[in-house]
């Protein structure tokens, strides 16, 4: 679990999107960014939550929010991921973790009675003076959009 708290400076980094194109924080200084760690592209519970972003993309748009999706997987796979789902917003690869353990969203995660390394399924709320103003572990997959609305 992350040791970022809420009311803090967001921690800045650089990754490439889906399209080999560097990204920044910073790029974003001004405006609203809901910044959601997943662990795999194309995978169900990942593919409700991006769907349910997509879905309400115009509403979120409209409340003034930028929405950059983070995971290890690699530039391609998100490309792929995008375009099967028509995802209308940026998709980070983070190979290295660099990103991840800077958020502090890889950790230990258990499934079916077994431990494993993973990471873990986090969105943080970033206003326009980059500042993290909410935290949800564990958002809910089909009602995400509900939740940020609501923060």
């Amino acid at each position: 679990m992350t040791n970022l708290i809420e009311g803090i400076k967001a921690p800045l980094f650089t990754g490439k999107d889906q399209n080999g194109k560097l990204i920044s924080l910073t790029d974003f200084i001004g405006k609203k960014i809901i910044l959601y760690f997943y662990p795999k592209d194309d995978t169900p519970t990942c593919t409700i939550q991006a769907c349910n972003l997509r879905d309400n993309f115009d509403l979120l748009k409209k409340n003034d929010f930028i929405i950059l999706g983070i995971s290890s997987d690699e530039e391609k796979k998100h490309k792929k991921f995008q375009a099967k789902y028509a995802l209308p917003f940026t998709l980070i690869a983070d190979t290295d973790h660099k990103i991840i353990n800077r958020y502090g969203v890889w950790g230990e995660k258990k499934l079916y009675g077994k431990t494993y390394m993973g990471l873990n399924r986090t969105t943080f709320l970033i206003n326009e003076k980059g500042i993290i103003y909410k935290i949800f572990f564990s958002p809910k997959s089909k009602a995400h959009t509900e939740e940020i609305l609501n923060a």
